[in-house]
């Protein structure tokens, strides 16, 4: 990496293995596309090289990441390209085989949980993957922490008529 100091590429480095699965999660999550969450991924990791912000604490870090992730989603998500863009990928994960093999109902979860709107994907992976309280979710997405909790609601609810849904048609 020409122009990058050794101690920024280990800065760097270090922040993809603590952070780095989170990041191409929720960019997943947002996204609905591996290709596309991991161009975010790398994208978040430019921003940390290019912006070099320096955090309070890995707290502070982590919602900063947290923040750019959701931002360079919802400008992929607008793009134009993306717009016109055929959209004709399967409900499978994207994640690998090991993901789609024999999962049975983690895959009828998985399935739910992506068909839900964006809004209901990102607090539920910040709330039960991330485990961040309403507080956190809401400073990290700018909401109130009733509109965190209305979306957690939802989105259960959601969740649950598709899997009784799902049970049905079992």
């Amino acid at each position: 990496m020409s122009g990058v100091s050794l101690r920024a590429n280990e800065t760097l480095e270090a922040t993809l293995d603590v952070y780095g699965n989170m990041i191409l999660r929720l960019a997943y999550s947002c996204l609905k596309s591996r290709d596309d969450a991991e161009d975010v991924l790398q994208d978040v990791m430019v921003k940390l090289l290019e912006l070099n912000p320096k955090f309070e604490s890995s707290e502070h870090e982590k919602a900063w990441l947290i923040r750019v992730t959701i931002n360079l989603c919802r400008n992929r998500l607008r793009s134009p390209w993306r717009r016109h863009r055929e959209l004709d990928e399967s409900i499978s994960t994207g994640l690998g085989a090991e993901w789609d093999k024999g999962l049975g109902e983690q895959s009828a979860v998985l399935e739910a949980v992506m068909s839900l709107p964006e809004k209901y994907r990102t607090v539920l992976d910040l709330f039960y993957y991330e485990e961040f309280s309403v507080r956190e979710i809401g400073e990290v997405l700018g909401l109130s922490q009733s509109a965190v909790t209305t979306r957690l609601s939802r989105a259960r609810k959601l969740l649950r008529e598709r899997w009784e849904a799902w049970q049905d048609d079992e």
